[in-house]
């Protein structure tokens, strides 16, 4: 290396000392003309070629063919200082599946990378929430837990391994710079499409710097990295098949914080449940931000010409989709990988259950008979203002049609209470909507205006709060009172519950779900399994007889061990 230095200064030496030399003797006199310019650059010329060539510099010298690796430049930051170097990271988790799915992803890459994971906020180095921005209550709730956390960040400035704080998921996109600004309480940022770049990131933490990638893509679903799973007693997981929305509702600032829709290959989500089968799991949820428009365009056979099919009556702002393997292709192979393992999906969007959709869940005893379906409002006029694409009849056409196919089907659903423009009427007609149909579970909320969306630029949010709150409990009491005699229905029936644990109110109970997905609290007691009699535990199958009901649960008594293939046959 030391041959190649010195030969480079002579080169620029000898260059410097030819252009010094014409520079002064072109002071002396006038201006060349064109034929004594070109004759003084053949001169040149020719005094370089008889001068030494680059062999004579070189000649007799011991550079070696692997000497020249050290001409590679060294990129920005060490793949070494990537490495976790067993520093511990402590995980917080709010809102959706979703970000429950994102952490066990997060959480893989840093595994990779040789970090630890410590289930104690005091022990840890590195804290990442996983966060949501749907709603405003939960930004407020993450806001008050950064000022808790930089407090103890504080106490540790001295230590050897100063703590970490990450924020990841929908709130490091939309408000990147006020977390990056506000206080100085956060050293990392990662968007949902970001998570690879984790590793990169804390390296650059580490050397006192903000780290922020909030990019959104048009392609990353994260199908090539296995999530390490975390659910409770390892009986159920939830496994990712699409990210992102092209629905644009206007209240939803899910397609600005998580990006275009973008579908998993079908074959790496096999992958995925074949493994968890192998683990024991005795359920998966199948998770996406509109998880039955799933769409698999990876490989060219897949890619026909069909349009994608709607439920009858809906439609979308967009052009129809063409060609790829569709929801009901995945719900198909994913059902045959495990008889014995249930099969649920989150977060629909009513528009995408054409009825081949219907009929297989209809005819797979291993895919639950619940479907959730959001409605939102049962006015056409807020509808509209939505944007969700249907009408109140459209809507009720749905349910009659999925009761039809499903006779026994459970559906629960989403409403927004107060959205914009909502008059009392429209709040009736929400009431009458929800009384006609008759759910199990609910997901009701108050409308926050988020920023970005459709509504945030061009509708008012009138409704004042207290309005918004009436109209809420309204809301719950009505979803109850409907939920109360449907569970009441259920007196004296046996459902097949999966286990999940401990009752949280009393460690005397247990606790399951129903195929409905109806929380059941029975006793924990020995009960049959065969020719003997065994302790229930997290992750079994029990037939439990139905004694009593309220219109969030059922309680009962626990008959015996069994499993989903044995309760069918039976």
């Amino acid at each position: 290396m030391e041959h190649l230095r010195v030969l480079k200064g002579l080169f620029t030496s000898l260059q410097l000392r030819i252009h010094s030399r014409l520079c002064s003797n072109a002071s002396l006199t006038s201006a060349p003309t064109q034929s004594e310019r070109r004759t003084s650059s053949e001169k040149v010329r020719a005094h370089i070629r008889s001068g030494p060539s680059f062999q004579d510099f070189i000649r007799g010298t011991s550079l070696k063919e692997t000497d020249l690796t050290d001409l590679d430049t060294p990129g920005y930051l060490s793949e070494d200082l990537y490495m976790g170097n067993s520093r511990k990271v402590y995980f917080e988790t709010y809102g959706c599946q979703m970000n429950v799915n994102d952490t066990e992803i997060a959480w893989s890459i840093l595994q990779n990378k040789g970090y630890q994971r410590t289930a104690h906020l005091n022990q840890a180095d590195v804290v990442l929430l996983v966060t949501c921005s749907v709603r405003e209550k939960a930004e407020t709730t993450i806001w008050n837990r950064l000022q808790q956390l930089t407090s103890m960040k504080k106490k540790r400035i001295k230590s050897p391994t100063p703590m970490k704080i990450g924020i990841l998921g929908c709130m490091a996109e939309r408000l990147k710079t006020e977390l990056l600004e506000r206080e100085k309480l956060v050293d990392v940022l990662v968007g949902p499409d970001a998570y690879r770049d984790l590793p990169r990131l804390l390296s650059v933490a580490d050397g006192g710097q903000q780290a922020s990638n909030v990019l959104l893509s048009l392609e990353e679903t994260y199908a090539d990295i296995m999530p390490v799973h975390h659910a409770p007693h390892g009986y159920s997981a939830f496994v990712s098949i699409m990210r992102g929305c092209d629905n644009m509702c206007s209240y939803c600032i899910v397609p600005f914080t998580r990006g275009r829709e973008r579908s998993r290959p079908l074959s790496s989500i096999l992958q995925e449940v074949c493994l968890l089968s192998d683990q024991g799991v005795k359920e998966v949820t199948l998770l996406g931000q509109n998880v039955n428009s799933y769409r698999d365009t990876s490989e060219e056979q897949f890619c026909t010409g069909d349009p994608t099919k709607l439920s009858r009556g809906f439609k979308t702002l967009y052009q129809s989709k063409r060609g790829g393997l569709r929801f009901s292709d995945l719900l198909d192979r994913v059902s045959q990988i495990d008889p014995d393992m249930r099969i649920r999906f989150t977060s629909p969007h009513p528009k995408d259950f054409p009825d081949e959709v219907l009929h297989l869940i209809a005819e797979r005893d291993n895919i639950c008979k619940q479907i959730h379906l959001p409605a939102q409002s049962g006015s056409n006029q807020v509808l509209k203002a939505m944007r969700r694409g249907y009408t109140r009849e459209a809507y009720l056409d749905l349910v009659e049609n999925v009761k039809q196919i499903i006779p026994d089907v459970s559906l629960s659903s989403d409403f927004i209470s107060g959205f914009c423009g909502e008059t009392e009427e429209d709040h009736q007609q929400t009431l009458s909507l929800i009384r006609h149909v008759g759910y199990n579970v609910g997901f009701l909320f108050a409308y926050s205006m988020r920023k970005k969306t459709h509504a945030f630029h061009r509708l008012h949010d009138n409704i004042p709060a207290e309005v918004k709150q009436r109209r809420l409990a309204e809301t719950i009491q009505v979803f109850r009172e409907e939920a109360a005699k449907i569970n009441t229905t259920l007196i004296g029936s046996t459902q097949l519950i999966l286990v999940e644990g401990d009752s949280k109110r009393s460690t005397e109970d247990l606790c399951g779900r129903t195929e409905g997905n109806m929380k059941v609290v029975f006793p924990k007691e020995e009960v049959s399994n065969g020719s003997r009699t065994a302790a229930v535990n997290a992750g079994d199958y029990v037939l439990v007889t139905i004694l009593s009901s309220s219109s969030q649960s059922l309680r009962g008594r626990a008959l015996c061990h069994s499993s989903l293939r044995n309760a069918v046959e039976t």
